[in-house]
């Protein structure tokens, strides 16, 4: 009888997953490919819906030859039986077993049925989440995330708005604004809270990556062509609206991170698309007992976590874009195939994806420090600003739990407001609950990684999927 192959699993069809899928199939280990979405590709690759008959998707992306030879593999892989995708499954926990792992995950439109995914490891791929600072008016309809906008265009082929201001601070923003105006959307003003001289003093080390910078070049240069205004060293103030947003107050910030008095300007606009920044998906890899550092999950050489058995790559492991996405999860599934298959690991063509990781982690944190949001941002957050916006706490309870009641952290903060105990969890409003608190940004872990019903905590345990990926009976 054939001894059976080794199954991993990879949470996330991004650019880290799926080439950490094709890695570790071309290696032997049979792979199942979990992800959220309907199609691969995670949210850089994300793809028009296929009844939407798109006739050029390629207009939307950058790198798209790239794209294309994940998307050959995978279905090379798929058809040789070493792939299993599971398609709209949204893992919510991953349990460690006495022989493996068990992947739970949400299945159907209604996400009440869960099924388990037996493994004999895990590759967590889970990617990032945007960061998004708290200001009056920012929960009006007609304020969206960057992400959110760029979803919108990308997955539906639709705009968010006519008139739109993108807002923030980070390197989504320029692709951002560059696809909405070429989709035909007037882009009103991109507005960057960063300092042009922060890059000027990374300028050698910046410059190591020419291929980013002509990529940034050219969509400064479209931009330019629309006519786009480019705002650096600003920021949004305030939305402005009755039922739904109308204006934007954007200002100039001086040194410190303040506005300066008599520079603000008033943007008519019917959309802001805004963000500052992307925070890693840790929420498995914390109920796994995977050590961070900081906000990333720590790795070693072979993208190894320090639980046995488990790997991560991508922007789980530090947020740096695809090209380091794409190097981490080669990475990780040829570490993840030999350490299955009981072999010492293949050094053989392991030093190239390993030098582009060198850099692209070099690069990454020198844009990082360029792209720092405003340091006095929370001064502007007034006490009527809702802060949390599943559980409605403003500004002004989180500033009286912490100058009042003594909260000196976010547990105490959430406990005595109700601040993070939401639908989300705190997953958005946590960094605008620890600016305006002041007690530094501590996430809280969470045993679940998304909201799940009663019903399928309460029920016994489900069937097992197997490798093949069909899924149990009811019951």
């Amino acid at each position: 009888m054939a001894e059976r192959a080794a199954v991993l699993a990879v949470i996330g069809a991004g650019p880290a997953g799926l080439a950490a899928a094709l890695a570790a199939a071309a290696r032997g280990v049979q792979v199942v490919l979990v992800d959220s979405a309907a199609e691969a590709g995670g949210q850089y690759y994300r793809q028009p819906a296929r009844a939407l008959g798109a006739r050029r998707p390629q207009a939307l992306h950058h790198q798209w030859r790239t794209w294309e030879r994940l998307r050959e593999g995978l279905a090379a892989h798929i058809a040789a039986g070493r792939v299993t995708h599971l398609s709209d499954h949204h893992v919510w926990c991953v349990e460690r077993r006495s022989a493996g792992f068990e992947v739970h995950a949400l299945v159907g439109a209604r996400q009440d049925e869960s099924v388990a995914v037996h493994a004999d490891g895990v590759l967590l791929a889970t990617g990032a989440y945007e960061k998004v600072l708290p200001f009056p008016g920012w929960t009006l309809p007609g304020v969206v995330t960057a992400g959110g906008a760029q979803a919108m265009l990308k997955g539906g082929l639709v705009l968010p708005g006519r008139a739109v201001v993108v807002a923030g601070t980070g390197p989504l923003l320029l692709p951002v604004a560059t696809g909405l105006a070429t989709a035909g959307a007037r882009v009103v003003g991109l507005v960057e809270s960063a300092d042009p001289r922060d890059f000027a003093r990374r300028a050698r080390a910046l410059g190591g990556q020419a291929a980013k910078l002509v990529e940034a070049a050219g969509h400064a240069v479209r931009l330019a062509s629309r006519r786009v205004p480019v705002m650096t060293r600003h920021a949004v103030l305030e939305a402005h609206g009755r039922d739904r947003l109308e204006a934007v107050t954007v200002a100039r910030l001086d040194s410190a991170g303040r506005a300066l008095p008599g520079s603000g300007r008033r943007l008519p606009c019917d959309t802001l698309a805004v963000g500052h920044g992307l925070l890693p998906h840790t929420d498995l890899a914390e109920g796994l007992g995977c050590r961070l550092e900081g906000p990333n999950v720590h790795v070693d050489d072979e993208q190894r976590t320090d639980v046995p058995g488990v790997w991560a790559a991508g922007e789980a492991t530090g947020v740096g874009g695809a090209a380091l996405s794409l190097a981490e999860g080669h990475l990780a599934g040829r570490s993840a195939a030999a350490r299955l298959r009981g072999a010492a690991p293949d050094l053989r063509g392991r030093a190239a994806p390993a030098r582009v990781r060198a850099r692209q982690r070099s690069f990454a944190a020198e844009l990082e420090g360029a792209y720092a949001a405003p340091v006095r941002w929370e001064e502007s957050v007034t006490d009527a600003t809702v802060v949390c916006r599943c559980e409605e706490v403003t500004a002004g309870a989180v500033r009286e739990a912490v100058g009042s009641l003594g909260a000196g952290d976010l547990r105490t903060v959430k406990l005595l407001t109700r601040a993070g105990m939401g639908w989300c969890q705190g997953r958005m409003c946590e960094p605008g609950v620890a600016g305006v608190a002041g007690c530094g940004l501590t996430p809280a872990r969470r045993s679940l990684a998304r909201p799940v019903p009663l019903g399928i905590l309460a029920a016994p345990p489900p069937g097992t999927a197997p490798p093949d990926g069909t899924a149990p009976p009811p019951g």
